[in-house]
């Protein structure tokens, strides 16, 4: 039975050291972001959106330490910067954390937080969520998930931050990498309630739902035969490693990327040296 309360991927979450330079790195390329949010003291956290349509990515920074944000320290200590976790919406985060419950998992939640918003008006607002994850120890080739139900899209979705001089629209594929990627896309199958799909090259796709973007699993040199030609260096054995992202323009995302930009295939790449640890990968809408 597919879960009733998860409506496929939400959005990916990058973790950075600096979160300020990494706002700055993602401009160069061709991004719109938000206006840098500040969390809660206990969260001790910030972050930068670059907003798409269904969903948009997440620039993550540690501002002070606490015991929220310990499990991103670790991530960083251990891996570095790249994908740390991926959030999918939920309609209603109690009910889909009861929901996982049932299913033998002892989720973390539902956690309610909110950070502000200057609108592009200049009047203030607040971005409202609450939220609901799956256990820390329950994370498919490292990458944690959670449930992101937004009580206030106005202040999440504004127009004005959904338009990119590269052209991005939405995330059409999250690539994990892992040494046994159909042993860790049926752990993801199992956690969302989805069923797995061997694809042509040998890589193992996990629907997330819904329209939404798909996760693929690979191993880290059947990542290298997708897309000749660009650097991995960087990228873990296990872990999040690249997000595919749908563009308009695919002339306009090379140009927006610049002397980083590397053309494979019919895509475009940023390597991961150059997007703080998460390889681009832009593909025509």
């Amino acid at each position: 039975m597919t879960l009733k309360n998860i409506v496929g991927i939400d959005h990916a979450v990058i973790m950075v050291r600096d979160l300020d330079r990494a706002a700055a790195n993602w401009k160069r390329l061709g991004f719109t972001l938000s206006p840098r949010g500040t969390h809660s003291a206990k969260m001790g956290s910030g972050n930068y959106t670059i907003m798409l349509d269904p969903d948009y990515i997440e620039l993550l920074g540690v501002l002070a330490d606490t015991e929220h944000n310990a499990p991103a320290r670790a991530f960083l200590a251990k891996r570095g910067e790249g994908i740390e976790r991926i959030a999918f919406t939920a309609v209603d985060s109690a009910a889909g954390a009861e929901e996982i419950r049932r299913r033998g998992y002892a989720a973390l939640g539902p956690i309610d937080f909110e950070r502000p918003v200057t609108m592009p008006n200049g009047s203030a607002a607040a971005a409202k969520f609450r939220i609901f994850q799956w256990p820390i120890e329950e994370a498919p080739a490292g990458v944690r998930i959670f449930a992101c139900q937004h009580k206030t899209r106005e202040a999440v979705w504004i127009p004005e931050l959904m338009k990119h001089a590269n052209g991005t629209q939405r995330l059409r594929q999250v690539l994990v990498v892992s040494p046994e990627p159909a042993k860790d896309a049926a752990h993801l199958g199992r956690l969302i309630d989805q069923a797995v799909r061997v694809e042509t090259d040998g890589a193992v796709a996990v629907p997330s739902g819904s329209d939404r973007a798909d996760f693929i699993f690979m191993t880290r040199d059947d990542l290298g035969r997708r897309y000749p030609g660009v650097s991995l260096a960087g990228l873990p054995e296990r872990g999040g490693a690249a997000l595919v992202l749908a563009t308009s323009n695919l002339n306009a995302a090379e140009s927006a990327a610049g002397n980083v930009a590397i053309r494979s295939g019919g895509a475009v790449c940023v390597p991961p040296h150059d997007a703080n640890g998460t390889l681009l990968v832009f593909v025509s809408a």
